[in-house]
């Protein structure tokens, strides 16, 4: 309260010395110290309070916009230093992988061994593995980084985008993908934003669910209103995720138990997760092991649909 009124205690402790000083009137005979010294009191009280309550918070909020700015400023170094990481890791081993994944491919058309052929292909993922590992990591350090565009997006349109691309991705044959879009009593509204990224992490989403489900496993996308923000879900009744390892998820390069038999880089949780909140949006996520994942998208909606 001081730091929003400094001039209340003051004030209050001026009323309070006057209230006393008035008492005190009815008990000393002369005028004077009535009217010189006994005023003194509360006056240099409410001074002396006057210069605290003004002084001391604006030294306080100086000093913690101080800590504020260099734990600003560190943290914009930290993303400084890792994009520029990044960049280099991107050239450095763009050319090394190119040329190993050229060397396999040569390999690999000669007369090989049973053995010999599985080893050459193995190395062949690893190396397309790596090379998706460090694109990713260009991808979310560009996003934090560069504005993106703005336009008005459709997110029912995404969802039918969405719901075509799955079909030509591993394990969507054996599959069931179900897209809910309302259209009673009206559509979901618009938001603003870079159709590709939205599509980029809806797609991110539903590749997990076909990763981490077993053939046969159902998945829904579906998109939904709620408090002026539109979003989109995508839920499956695969694997799970353990209780423990939830608030991990969306970070960079964490991967759990069950993902560590399946191909991935562990980027793509994070980069769902800064495509969102370039948009203004949040992300959450609800999962069971042994039940099943919902993953929710929420952006805030450009006008009421």
């Amino acid at each position: 309260m001081i730091r929003r009124r400094p001039w209340l205690l003051p004030v209050a402790l001026l009323a309070v010395g006057g209230v006393v000083s008035l008492a005190l009137r009815n008990r000393w005979d002369t005028w004077l110290y009535y009217e010189v010294r006994v005023p003194l009191v509360p006056i240099a009280v409410g001074v002396i309070a006057a210069v605290v309550a003004l002084v001391v918070p604006r030294r306080a909020d100086r000093a913690r916009r101080s800590a504020d700015d260099i734990r600003a400023a560190a943290l914009g170094s930290a993303r400084d230093e890792r994009r520029q990481l990044v960049r280099r890791l991107d050239h450095e081993i763009k050319n090394p992988v190119t040329a190993i994944r050229a060397g396999v491919a040569n390999i690999a058309a000669m007369s090989l061994p049973a053995g010999a052929a599985a080893a050459v292909t193995s190395v062949d993922e690893q190396a397309q593995r790596l090379s998706r590992l460090v694109g990713d990591l260009r991808k979310l350090a560009d996003l934090e980084q560069f504005d993106i565009e703005r336009e008005t997006v459709d997110l029912a349109e995404v969802v039918g985008d969405v719901a075509n691309a799955v079909e030509d991705l591993p394990g969507a044959e054996s599959r069931t993908l179900q897209t809910f879009v309302p259209e009673v009593p009206w559509r979901v509204g618009a938001i603003a934003g870079d159709p590709d990224l939205v599509f980029l992490a809806v797609m991110n989403l539903v590749s997990n669910a076909l990763k981490f489900s077993d053939p046969g496993a159902r998945i829904e996308l579906r998109a939904l209103e709620e408090d002026r923000h539109a979003a989109i879900e995508v839920a499956d009744n695969g694997v799970g995720i353990p209780a423990d390892e939830l608030p991990h998820v969306w970070e960079e390069l964490s991967r759990g138990e069950a993902a560590r038999a399946v191909p991935g880089s562990g980027i793509g949780l994070a980069l769902v997760r800064t495509i969102v909140e370039r948009h203004g949006g949040d992300v959450s996520i609800r999962s069971q092991p042994g039940k099943g994942t919902v993953v929710r998208l929420r952006f805030p909606m450009t006008a009421p649909p």
